[in-house]
């Protein structure tokens, strides 16, 4: 006869947990394991601020705000001119209507062996009908909507007057005009600053949502064109960092030196990455693909930046 005393024999379930001669057990059953995905987005903390020097050329702030809402924003200035400094487009293939592999921006680092990246144009065709039931996965066929070109080689044409960034074989970089031959080709969906001065009207950011606060992505040049800046707005994650608006996100670019910026893809898109160690890629940001934090999504292009170790 067992004795009253013998716990390794009783066990009780209570919600998420399971109760074991004493000791406390976590159930990892599928709907456990939401609730506590849930319980964490709701409760995670911001983090930092920081500023550091990631590569050689290349610097790094993450800004924290409370107001008007939790607010993680993360900057990288690239100096052009420093040495090692040069620029990849995700490469596409011309001869195709859906030139591009969907890759995370992850994917995308550690495939063209590069030291930074961030998430690209927009794309299509896309759409999100829940945790599994999205498109594009890895690998699939996409487009990206605006004009797109990757050494030389232009392999998708604009399809509404997108602006774009072009960024010459020496790094020349400019809105909207070459600067000489045609190189690498990034578009976004709406100019945020031109001149230093907030460009946005009232209809371009109810066309796109502009007015609500979400993740975002912004490429930006300083009035010499020399520093490149890339801003990502973390969003949709409770206490941590709800996002920007599109009238945020522009005062944000003006606020870190941008004479000149162009909002990206965002949402789930917005992500930063860099190499890390042993040459792993390390996410920045906190992104937030089909309402999970830190998971990516696959998107259609990218641009990435090598640097000197």
């Amino acid at each position: 006869m067992k004795s009253p005393n013998d716990r390794t024999v009783r066990k009780r379930k209570s919600g998420c947990w399971i109760i074991s001669g004493g000791v406390i057990i976590l159930a990892l059953t599928p709907i456990c394991l939401l609730s506590f995905i849930w319980m964490w987005i709701q409760l995670r903390p911001q983090p930092k601020p920081i500023t550091q020097t990631l590569f050689e050329g290349i610097t790094y702030e993450r800004e924290v705000r409370s107001e008007p809402r939790p607010m993680v924003i993360h900057t990288v200035t690239i100096d052009t001119k420093a040495p090692g400094i040069s620029f990849l487009v995700t490469p596409g293939d011309a001869n195709d209507t859906l030139p591009l592999e969907a890759r995370t921006t992850s994917q995308f680092l550690s495939e063209f062996d590069l030291q930074l990246a961030v998430n690209g144009d927009g794309f299509e065709p896309w759409y999100s009908r829940g945790i599994f039931n999205f498109y594009p996965h890895k690998g699939d066929p996409v487009a990206p909507i605006g004009l797109a070109a990757s050494k030389g080689n232009i392999y998708s044409q604009e399809t509404d007057d997108e602006p774009k960034l072009f960024i010459s074989r020496t790094n020349q970089a400019q809105f909207n005009t070459p600067t000489g031959k045609i190189y690498n080709i990034i578009s976004g969906n709406l100019m945020l600053v031109v001149q230093g001065n907030r460009v946005l009207t009232s209809s371009q950011t109810s066309v796109i949502n502009g007015d609500t606060p979400h993740p975002r992505t912004a490429l930006a040049l300083d009035k010499a064109r020399r520093r490149l800046i890339i801003i990502v707005v973390d969003g949709r994650q409770a206490n941590y960092s709800q996002g920007a608006t599109l009238t945020e996100l522009a005062e944000i670019i003006i606020s870190k030196g941008g004479h000149y910026g162009m909002n990206m893809d965002g949402g789930g898109s917005s992500t930063l990455v860099k190499e890390g160690a042993a040459g792993l890629a390390t996410v920045i940001n906190s992104p937030i693909h089909q309402n999970i934090p830190l998971r990516q999504r696959p998107v259609g292009n990218h641009l990435g930046v090598y640097a000197e170790r």
